[in-house]
């Protein structure tokens, strides 16, 4: 069974996507709010501390950063890689639906605090983009969700080619790369 791990702030048609992959007989993880609105919605699903054993930790600042979640995901379609996954209880993730903290919007709010700017810094969102990204041969990374709906026609017309994988991968760099940037002018001022 395939497995999505779903993980992001803006929830526009999320539940949507989700549904599309449950349909499709995907596995759904989630972290703690996207896990929250989808079982709101009927959707099964597992949250990730559950499937890590690991709970959410400082606030919701640790959430995502985790062996298993990074194993899955950065795992070769290898006998050896997966092999070593299933002995320690976990197993491939193909396919990450993330976007970032609102860092962008945050910044031009009047009045916001420097403490609420620290906090719009995303880290494991950041972190399951490239890591996706870089596995795109295996892991299809949806960071944008006008990708939704492309997404679900391709893996309903029989899978995500090599070349969408790649252009999405490209994506989720690019957007990092902006964020990043966005993040470093701000602070550098």
């Amino acid at each position: 069974m395939p497995t999505a791990i779903l993980s992001v702030h803006d929830k526009t048609h999320l539940v949507e996507f989700a549904q599309g992959l449950a349909d499709l007989g995907w596995r759904l993880l989630a972290s703690g709010g996207t896990a929250r609105l989808l079982r709101k919605n009927g959707l099964a699903v597992t949250e990730v501390a559950d499937y890590t054993q690991s709970p959410e930790i400082l606030g919701g600042r640790v959430k995502t950063l985790h062996p298993a979640i990074h194993g899955g995901l950065l795992a070769r379609p290898t006998e050896a890689d997966h092999q070593q996954l299933l002995s320690l209880g976990w197993d491939y993730i193909d396919l990450v639906a993330v976007n970032l903290y609102p860092f962008e919007a945050t910044i031009v709010n009047p009045g916001v605090t420097y403490a609420e700017v620290i906090e719009n810094i995303d880290i494991g969102g950041v972190t399951l983009i490239r890591a996706a990204a870089k596995n795109h041969e295996r892991v299809t990374l949806v960071c944008d969700p006008a990708d939704y709906d492309a997404v679900l026609a391709d893996l309903r017309s029989g899978g995500i080619s090599a070349e969408r994988r790649k252009q999405l991968a490209v994506k989720g760099f690019a957007r990092t790369a902006q964020y990043d940037t966005t993040i470093h002018t701000y602070l550098g001022k």
